[in-house]
């Protein structure tokens, strides 16, 4: 059995414990569900005094025994799917330079509007998505911060700034909004 400190509201790990499988993966998987905030696997691994590779094996069992733990930018999120159910989805084609993904993501944030992924066709690949789950300006600026760091491209750059967005929001008309206003700023794709 782990001993646990309690930090605020949190448990953690007796210092230097290192958690191991199953048990380890159960305290992830709680963890995730309970913060309802991304959570980087560097804080999972300090936690439990494992290694960050350790993490990401352990999300990847976790995601194939069906937990709908997603990746993103800001660290994983638990993402139930009652959770999904209540937002209603809409897929938008932009194409814009790199240097717009910031002014692109603020504005679509700003109209209430979570941006939950981004897609391409690849010529080899096919379909590839990537996660980005931002739905503020303080997570845009973390994720743009993020691609900065790392200097990591944006998918977009392989397809000549094309590119599709889902949207997620509580209403059509937060949707309505957000696609007016990429089209309006000339993000979209006209057909």
């Amino acid at each position: 059995m782990i001993s646990y400190i309690k930090l605020g509201t949190e448990e953690i790990p007796l210092a230097g414990k290192k958690i191991l499988g199953d048990e380890r993966r159960q305290w992830i998987l709680d963890k995730l569900i309970t913060t309802h905030a991304p959570v980087t696997g560097g804080d999972l691994a300090k936690q439990t005094n494992v290694s960050r590779q350790v993490i990401v094996s352990d999300i990847t069992l976790l995601k194939a025994k069906g937990e709908p733990i997603i990746a993103t930018s800001q660290g994983y999120l638990y993402m139930p799917t009652s959770n999904q159910e209540t937002l209603i989805e809409r897929t938008v084609a932009c194409q814009h330079s790199p240097d717009r993904s910031e002014e692109e993501l603020f504005l679509l944030v700003d109209h209430g509007v979570t941006v939950k992924d981004v897609k391409i066709e690849h010529g080899v690949y096919g379909d590839l998505t990537a996660s980005i789950m931002v739905s503020n300006r303080k997570e845009v600026e973390q994720f743009m911060k993020k691609i900065e760091d790392t200097g990591a491209s944006f998918l977009s750059e392989l397809t000549d700034g094309v590119h599709l967005h889902t949207l997620m929001a509580s209403t059509e008309k937060s949707l309505e909004s957000a696609e007016n206003a990429l089209q309006e700023a000339g993000f979209l794709i006209q057909s």
